[in-house]
């Protein structure tokens, strides 16, 4: 074969591979850009709708009213019941799920043989990938019962029960990505440590939750976010009457029902309203709210996890 084949050959080699990565790099930016359009329709469509409602109701109103009262020909418009209950479930799961999870992640990380690691971890994942819509039935038809029967006084549909079973679900969460994050630490820190005389307990609460604080906080974050939109457990044990934070006996809350801004969305587009109306129209203002919320709880979590995020050799 001639020199001058040779050059051909590779010429067209060379074009026909550039071709290629060109177009496996537009088909890559493809993808990324079709996940930025569909967040940005999602809030433009929230927004839209959201200006709309708030056309008709007052948003000093929406934002600092205490009644919610939500009727097919108009109604009250006061978000904060719904932000209560759905805060009262967020802080009542996280009680449930990050001890939980983070002593489960220290299990899997520090003490767990490599047979044992390759069971429980598994079983976590198949935790996560139970229907929520089991987890609300369970909430109302075993766990409340059997709260009622320990003597705690809930009703059938209560704020305690969907809130425990939320916890119960986030707990895969939280324990995969903190023993993420603990498994990132690197041994020589675990030897620096048993080398100083510290037990294994020792090692794992002072040096590797410390070493690994910051995916950790991220995956109680990414917990909350998640906790704070859950919808079918919320909507089956909770129920569906706003109330007001209740500051003179807050153990009142948990043991009464309530209506957390998930569940308000999912009957406010099940009830009788026309489109158009507040109460259809409500559905885009608390979509909208619970999106700047869990937005705002992502951008504290990517803050802690840059502000004190640990780089090694």
């Amino acid at each position: 074969m001639s020199e001058r084949s040779i050059d051909v050959d590779l010429t067209r080699s060379s074009s026909s591979q550039v071709v290629r990565e060109r177009i496996y790099k537009w088909l890559l930016f493809a993808c990324a850009a079709l996940t930025v359009l569909v967040t940005v329709s999602i809030i433009f469509t929230l927004a839209w709708d959201a200006i709309a409602f708030f056309t008709e109701v007052s948003p000093a109103e929406f934002f600092t009213g205490t009644t919610w009262y939500a009727q097919s020909d108009g109604g009250i418009y006061g978000v904060w019941p719904l932000v209560t209950a759905t805060l009262i479930i967020t802080v009542v799961s996280a009680l449930v799920a990050v001890p939980t999870g983070v002593a489960a992640a220290v299990y899997l990380s520090e003490y767990a043989s490599d047979r044992m690691r390759s069971v429980l971890k598994p079983a976590l994942e198949v935790l996560a990938g139970i229907p929520t819509v089991v987890y609300g039935y369970l909430a109302l038809v075993y766990l409340t019962p059997a709260l009622q029967w320990v003597g705690i006084p809930v009703s059938t549909f209560n704020l305690l029960s969907a809130s425990i079973m939320v916890g119960i679900m986030i707990i895969p969460m939280v324990s995969s990505l903190s023993e993420d994050a603990m498994s990132s630490v690197p041994d020589s820190l675990r030897q620096a440590g048993y080398g100083m005389g510290a037990t294994k307990y020792e090692v794992s609460t002072g040096i590797v939750i410390p070493a690994a604080v910051s995916g950790i906080f991220s995956s109680f974050i990414l917990a909350l976010s998640r906790a704070i939109g859950e919808t079918m457990i919320v909507v089956m044990a909770a129920g569906l009457r706003p109330r007001m934070f209740n500051f003179a006996n807050p153990l009142d809350n948990l043991l009464s029902s309530g209506q957390p801004m998930t569940a308000a969305m999912v009957n406010a587009v099940t009830s009788d309203a026309t489109g158009g109306s507040p109460t259809y129209l409500s559905m885009f203002a608390l979509g909208l709210t619970l999106f700047a919320i869990t937005f705002a709880m992502n951008l504290a979590s990517d803050y802690v996890a840059s502000r004190y995020k640990e780089e090694y050799q």
